[in-house]
């Protein structure tokens, strides 16, 4: 005689972050799965809410009162670009978690009717299971792609495993008057901020509130640092590093215009490589570019190969499609007027408008 069939009980839930032992139930969750990263963490989606004064929600899915798959989002208000939901903010990667796709279709859903329910527009993936065919979704493999590659056995063959051309930048950059230090100290802090907001400036990006990199280096502790390659007592080029499962991830970086000259930027990512193996890391993770952009063929050009990254985004029935692309016409042009605001206005105005870029 067969044994009674007893159905899987399912749940769909909203997970309450602010409770430490849900906290640490969901971190466990991420660690045991092989695609998690380090913006699937709760530390990560704790650490921008706080960071940028958007709100987290973590939906999960729980299979006889186990987690079974996980969404985090970040839901991000902006006057510029509307409301959204994102998976996950602030980060390259994210989206489901989920080991079967029925129970990704569940978190797909219950993302569309939380981002409803809270007035959202749009819902944005950045990687994980995608829901092709589904309505309402747009997805995407052609819009970015991602860097990663294994780093050598030592620091000699780490600069040889560099392409030719570039490994002369780095050789430059080597034999210049720079020091190198890594911390995450409040000296370390500000200095990668000065950096990086001069950086972004130049770029004609809005820099984020400097709370955002504080938060994300207090949640994670030991598994993020600041790296900075000074001139003359002055820093030239910083990086801000997340660590996750044997892979660095150089995250927010960035130069002033005397960086370029000094190859402080070249020297910096090579002294990130070699710091990097000394912490046991394998792997470094340049992130992702807009494909065919200037920072693909720079990834491009130190060794990596581009990977296609797959993007969705969900628009509500009647909404109008979210623009945050910094390359699309609508925003072409407040990046050139960006460029050329003087850097202490660009500072102080700069934050409010990105803490809703997400």
């Amino acid at each position: 005689m067969n044994a009674p069939f007893e159905p899987a009980t399912l749940a769909v839930s909203q997970l309450d972050l602010t409770d430490p032992n849900e906290a640490r139930r969901l971190e466990a969750f991420v660690a045991e799965q092989s695609d998690g990263t380090a913006f699937h963490r709760p530390a990560w989606l704790s650490a921008v809410a706080r960071g940028t004064g958007n709100r987290a929600l973590a939906l999960v899915l729980e299979r006889r009162g186990e987690l079974a798959a996980y969404l985090p989002l970040l839901e991000a208000h902006s006057p510029v670009f509307g409301r959204v939901l994102v998976s996950s903010g602030f980060a390259v990667g994210g989206g489901v978690l989920a080991a079967r796709p029925a129970d990704a279709k569940a978190l797909f859903a219950a993302a569309e009717e939380l981002a409803l329910r809270r007035s959202c527009p749009s819902i944005e993936l950045r990687g994980g299971p995608l829901p092709k065919g589904r309505e309402g979704w747009k997805v995407r493999f052609d819009s970015h792609c991602g860097f990663v590659t294994l780093l050598a056995a030592d620091d000699d063959a780490q600069l040889t495993a560099i392409p030719r051309k570039q490994r002369a930048e780095v050789r430059k950059g080597l034999a210049n008057d720079l020091q190198v230090t890594v911390g995450s100290d409040i000296d370390d802090r500000a200095a990668h901020y000065a950096v990086y907001a001069e950086s972004v400036r130049n770029l004609g990006t809005p820099v984020f509130p400097r709370s955002l990199f504080g938060e994300v280096l207090d949640a994670f502790g030991g598994d993020a640092d600041v790296l900075t390659v000074w001139h003359q007592g002055a820093p030239v080029a910083s990086v801000l590093s997340l660590y996750h499962q044997g892979a660095v991830m150089p995250y927010w970086g960035g130069g002033t215009f005397a960086a370029r000259r000094l190859r402080a930027n070249d020297r910096m990512y090579y002294e990130l490589m070699l710091h990097a193996r000394w912490r046991g890391c394998d792997r470094f993770d340049f992130g992702r570019s807009k494909t065919g952009s200037g920072a693909y063929d720079f990834k491009r050009n130190w060794g990596f190969e581009p990977e296609p990254l797959g993007y969705a985004m969900w628009t509500a029935p009647g909404a109008e499609a979210r623009d945050a692309d910094p390359t699309s016409a609508g925003n072409s042009a407040k990046i050139e007027l960006w460029k050329r605001l003087p850097l202490p206005i660009a500072n102080l105005i700069g934050p409010h408008i990105a803490r809703g870029l997400a």
